[in-house]
């Protein structure tokens, strides 16, 4: 007679899957993070600096799995396909995206590896460099870069894409750009997807390019700014552009008010000189006088 196999969960794992769940109920946000390729010690500092606004874990993808089946919660199951075994869990009571915004921020600088695969086209930039003429010329022409020697110093005259975007980054690329100091990657927790409790949403393969965003915003300002002042729309960054419309406005308007009311005064002056002469008869012993009035009164219009 066979009895039924028991699984037997350690009490290290049994308290691991309690505090996620916990977690999972308590906190606001859940985001998902990839943190391939990151040193151990530069994952320490980055969790140490978001003490206060995140709680980093990084559980078993087994382990974290349960949790989120244990939940109950649908909307969050969405989750467990972003799950990898390099991603990390934060919890936070902070907004998804104000969470992922600061993680994007905590990012470094890092230096290129032989074998990566680059993110962009990695171009080395003309102007003085610090190299002195030897192994460095040789090594600058492998990778079609032209230069001229400047006062004991390599000097680049043109810039040059040593990588494109795709390609995988040669040794000698690589030695070049850290004799150069170039650092074409980040490093840092890179957001993927999160569960906001409070919204009961749940966002996908997230993309925070903060200087991309700040150059829609200051297209979408410059493009408004100009029809809230065609359509007089009063804010602080409207208002002193409106008072100077009025004010070019009121001049012009100024101007055309003045013109009509300087012609209808000459109007109305002809109109009692006409009244004069048809008022003077022939042999009037007044009309000297009166032709005397219009003289007068030509005179002192001219």
């Amino acid at each position: 007679m066979t009895g039924k196999k028991t699984t037997h969960v350690s009490k290290e794992k049994k308290r691991g899957l309690a505090e996620i769940s916990e977690l999972v109920k308590k906190k606001r946000t859940m985001l998902v993070a990839s943190i391939k390729n990151i040193p151990a010690s530069q994952f320490q500092e980055i969790s140490k600096k978001l003490r206060g606004k995140a709680i980093v874990k990084v559980p078993k993808k087994k382990l974290i799995i349960r949790a989120i089946d244990a939940s109950g919660n649908e909307t969050l199951k969405g989750l467990k396909e972003k799950i990898s075994d390099s991603t990390a869990i934060l919890f936070s009571d902070s907004d998804s995206f104000d969470l992922a915004a600061e993680l994007v921020n905590r990012r470094s600088p890092a230096k290129a590896k032989t074998g990566q695969e680059a993110p962009e086209d990695i171009e080395i930039p003309a102007g003085p460099t610090d190299l002195v003429p030897g192994p460095a010329i040789s090594e600058l022409g492998a990778l079609g870069i032209q230069i001229q020697i400047d006062k004991g110093k390599i000097n680049i005259k043109e810039p040059k894409v040593i990588v494109k975007k795709g390609e995988k980054i040669s040794q000698g690329a690589s030695d070049l750009m850290n004799k150069l100091n170039i650092k074409p990657f980040t490093i840092g927790f890179i957001p993927i997807a999160a569960f906001d409790a409070k919204e009961q949403k749940l966002y996908l393969n997230i993309k925070i390019d903060r200087e991309e965003v700040l150059k829609e915003l200051k297209s979408s300002f410059a493009r408004a700014l100009p029809f809230a002042v065609k359509i007089g729309y009063v804010s602080p960054d409207t208002i002193k552009l409106l008072i100077q419309k009025a004010g070019r406005e009121g001049m012009a308007l100024r101007k055309f008010v003045k013109a009509d009311v300087s012609e209808n005064k000459i109007n109305n002056k002809f109109e009692n000189i006409h009244n004069i002469n048809s008022s003077i008869p022939n042999g009037d012993s007044g009309a000297t006088e009166k032709l005397n009035t219009q003289q007068n009164f030509q005179e002192e219009n001219k």
